[in-house]
């Protein structure tokens, strides 16, 4: 996901102002959708958008006003970095846009200010989207938006070395991504076999997929659930690299596609837009494995949502807007434009997409990925759970303590509900 750590960022600020109350109360519980009338699109949509996305929209949508001849959109390019203080000050003055687009982990405190309107059912069904980016929609058991865009996480590695150290069709298990990992470095001579970030911000979309493949979940019944067996003995595989030195602990940012295309690095946890980073760098072999399994294989899925706010002025025109984004051939040609790949399952069948191997993996992994809990408080306990990751990483904290403190504070912090 461009720009996600920023994203994230922009995602904390709004939960402070969600903390301070952002002059709506929320209601809780299960909301009833509206429906929306019959016919085409009228009137103004005003829409916000970030980074690339909010830079390409407005020329894009010229398909749908061609189609809705009396609509017109008109799109505001947000900066990530201020996203969300602009959506907390709109909601507070209830000035807000007809629809944004929202970062899947600022869903929970935007729906908790009661500024959403519940995504209508006449128009959207759950089954279109990949399960794991439906579920970022969902806030106490009412859908708000829609998937527009995903991402996934897997594992790159230089299919040459791979093929040196034993593994030329890339690690399966946990145990293979180990052994490929050592023998990058003992037989195809890599500097480091595998680099995963140890720590800091955004970490802990590396550091969750393990847990989640082991079996983890840590939130169920309301309540954050980091300290458990599955988690802890995650983390400890995760440390294992880096304690074994197969990982760097202070790889310079920057540092990583070139020291990957010279063969310096033999392997590394990343997302799609790692594919057109590498080739503009001039890497040529190389491929991705899904997340190697350990009870399971399941990645972390991000993105972005759409949402229309309670407050638009023109309402059933917005959906109408998002429900013409959710088509798939429309869902293909943006991602053709942007290189964002579809949140419609059935987009994934067209040509632009099933001639990419590497695509199709990313593809595969989707069905399975999950997102953390749509709580309000999320980027405030990531926040925490990042700074133990660096702990455990690089200075050698122990597993079990790190998840200890992480769930001390989580539990100080709450879920927001």
């Amino acid at each position: 996901m461009r720009q996600r750590f920023v994203a994230a960022a922009a995602c904390a600020a709004l939960a402070l102002s969600v903390a301070a109350g952002c002059g709506r109360d929320s209601s809780g519980g299960s909301e009833t959708a509206k429906a929306v009338g019959e016919g085409k699109a009228s009137g103004e949509i005003t829409v916000w958008a970030m980074g690339t996305e909010g830079e390409k929209l407005a020329e894009f949508a010229k398909g749908f006003t061609a189609e809705n001849p009396d609509a017109k959109v008109t799109v505001t390019a947000v900066p990530w970095e201020s996203a969300g203080q602009k959506l907390s000050a709109a909601i507070a003055a209830k000035q807000t846009p007809d629809v944004s687009m929202i970062g899947t982990t600022m869903e929970g405190g935007l729906a908790k200010t009661g500024a959403l309107d519940p995504t209508p059912t006449d128009l959207f069904q759950k089954s279109t989207f990949f399960p794991g980016a439906w579920d970022t929609t969902v806030v106490d058991g009412t859908s708000y938006g829609v998937p527009w865009y995903v991402e996934t996480r897997g594992i790159y590695y230089r299919t040459d070395l791979a093929a040196k150290a034993g593994f030329p069709d890339g690690p399966k298990t946990w145990d293979d991504l180990t052994a490929m990992a050592k023998a990058m470095q003992t037989k195809a001579g890599a500097k480091w076999g595998f680099n995963i970030q140890p720590g800091k911000t955004g970490s802990w979309q590396s550091v969750l997929p393990f847990g989640w493949s082991n079996g983890a979940d840590i939130a169920a019944d309301g309540k954050y659930t980091f300290d458990t067996p599955e988690m802890t003995e995650a983390l400890k595989y995760y440390q294992s690299f880096f304690t074994n030195g197969l990982s760097p602990k202070d790889l310079p940012q920057g540092a990583l596609e070139p020291a990957f295309v010279k063969g310096q690095i033999g392997a590394f946890m990343s997302g799609p837009w790692h594919v057109g980073i590498l080739k503009d760098q001039g890497g040529k072999d190389f491929s991705v494995a899904p997340m190697p399994t350990g009870k399971s294989s399941t990645s972390f899925i991000g993105g972005s949502n759409l949402a229309v706010f309670k407050d638009a002025k023109n309402r059933d025109s917005a959906w109408k807007f998002i429900a013409w984004l959710s088509k798939p051939d429309v869902q293909v040609k943006w991602y053709q434009t942007v290189s964002d790949l579809p949140a419609v399952q059935s987009a994934w069948t067209n040509s632009a997409l099933t001639g990419d191997k590497i695509l199709q993996v990313f593809g595969e992994q989707l069905k399975s990925a999950k997102a953390p809990p749509a709580y309000p408080t999320w980027d405030q306990v990531a926040a925490v759970f990042d700074t133990e990751v660096e702990k455990v990483c690089v200075g050698g904290e122990d597993p079990a303590a790190a998840l200890k403190a992480v769930q001390q504070q989580a539990d100080t912090i709450g879920t927001g509900v």
